[in-house]
């Protein structure tokens, strides 16, 4: 059995409907279907989900959402005469775009995850018709019914554990299944969603709760590649990775990936194939386990990312301090702040940050706290800072690895703030100004690959 989830790219328009409908009937192992809200059709053009925010925003302040609602409406009206559905088998749908506003929701975070999640239920409820109407046997099936329960948290939920056990009951379905992505329910039935991009996360937790052989993500690239094709031209198509390769890469900055979306599928030890839609032929990428994989290459890919800043701390003895990293930790944690690393040595340490967790206020009280409670000889925000990650399972056994990385960034004259190896030892981290990220992907990039 295979999970199919379609990103919202495969989804925006009659003509990418016709070539999901081609791809599901290409397999018959292809039993459950994911997916996402209508995306873009062109450049410019506005995803659904943004215009259900919009709606969800005129609602709540009471404004006048008809426009936005007609717009709405119409991306689904467009796709539907494509295939000529009668309008009478779209009423159903209408009156719940247009009943949002009237459902009961315990507060406004609900609501805008009770609209927002519409955009992926009633792409479900179409894509259905649409099967049905070429007399396959397809069924629409909606979390509550499923079974796919989450946690309160209504815009950023986290799956319960018995959801999984509540999936089993439908590997033996005849039907095809068509799953909405991105959303669940919580105990006592309300809408809740998963972070943006959660629509690839229901895909994973599908195919760990029916133990797949394999989840198909579908979306817009011919595979992953080894860097940004918009820093590295034409760079080269990674064949196969592995789970935590993907993870390492997708944090600094692969963006095929949600960040956490594949955790599921790792749990359950579920191969992932991403593949492009328009090209459905290509073998595009497989991320599959850590055993008995053999790397091809001393290293997979190299990222970057500029969402990043530093706090650098210098004091003498620092490292003879007892409780010094406590008292730091101790402000972040009221605060509400994370840290992602924390390089150190005798005398300094540097904290990094995902700086999207900070407004200037939070900055400066945290920054004037850790003076006050830690009285550092030098203390230094650095917002002006970018992550590199350098990641392959074949570096485990390399050596020299680390000079082929930093000598084409010093011919450069590219400077190198931080370096940290991960403990897994498949991944080195740089930390440069966020103007040289580019060039020092590049550098690397071609140092690695030609």
């Amino acid at each position: 059995m295979k999970v199919v989830k379609f990103g919202g790219s495969s989804l925006a328009d009659g003509e990418q409907f016709q070539k999901v409908l081609k791809i599901i009937n290409a397999d018959p192992a292809r039993k459950i279907v994911v997916t996402s809200a209508p995306g873009k059709r062109y450049k410019n053009d506005t995803k659904v989900t943004d215009l259900l925010i919009e709606y969800a925003q005129k609602a709540i302040a009471k404004q006048d959402y008809r426009e936005v609602v007609k717009t709405i409406w119409s991306r689904y009206h467009d796709i539907a005469a494509y295939f000529k559905i009668p309008e009478q088998l779209l009423k159903p749908l209408l009156q719940e775009l247009h009943n949002l506003p009237q459902v009961s929701y315990p507060s406004k975070d609900f609501l805008m995850a009770g609209f927002k999640a519409h955009g992926e239920k009633l792409n479900a409820q179409l894509l259905t018709l649409i099967l049905q109407s070429r007399h396959i046997p397809a069924r629409f099936l909606d979390p509550k019914e499923s079974g796919f329960i989450v946690t309160d948290n209504p815009n950023d939920t986290q799956v319960l554990p018995e959801t999984y056990s509540n999936l089993q009951k439908w590997t033996q379905t005849s039907d095809l299944l068509i799953v909405p992505g991105f959303y669940g329910v919580t105990q006592d039935g309300l809408i809740a969603t998963f972070s943006r991009g959660g629509s690839d996360i229901t895909g994973a937790i599908w195919a760990r709760g029916l133990d797949a052989d394999l989840y198909e993500n579908f979306t817009d690239v011919d595979a992953i590649y080894a860097a940004d094709p918009r820093i590295v031209t034409h760079p080269h198509a990674v064949n196969v990775m592995t789970y935590r390769e993907l993870r390492e890469l997708s944090y600094a900055g692969f963006s095929v990936f949600h960040d956490e979306a594949i955790i599921p599928a790792i749990e359950g030890q579920i191969p992932i194939n991403v593949k492009n839609t328009n090209h459905p032929d290509l073998p595009g990428t497989m991320i599959v386990p850590e055993n008995n994989f053999q790397p091809q290459s001393t290293i997979t890919g190299v990222a970057s990312s500029g969402h990043f800043a530093a706090l650098y701390l210098h004091k003498y003895l620092l490292n003879k301090q007892v409780g010094f990293t406590l008292k730091l930790l101790q402000i972040f944690y009221k605060f509400n702040i994370s840290y992602e690393h924390m390089p150190s040595g005798i005398d300094d340490l540097t904290v990094i940050f995902d700086k999207r967790q900070f407004n200037e206020h939070i900055r400066q009280q945290m920054c004037l706290e850790i003076q006050q409670a830690l009285n550092p000889d030098q203390l230094e925000w650095i917002d002006d800072y970018a992550i590199i990650m350098v990641v392959g399972e074949g570096m485990k056994n390399k050596i020299g690895v680390m000079k082929n990385i930093t000598l084409p960034l010093a011919q450069k004259h590219i400077a190198i703030h931080m370096i940290n190896q991960g403990a897994s030892r498949i991944s080195i981290m740089l930390g440069t100004k966020k103007a040289d990220a580019a060039a020092a992907v590049k550098e690397i990039y071609h140092k690695f690959f030609n």
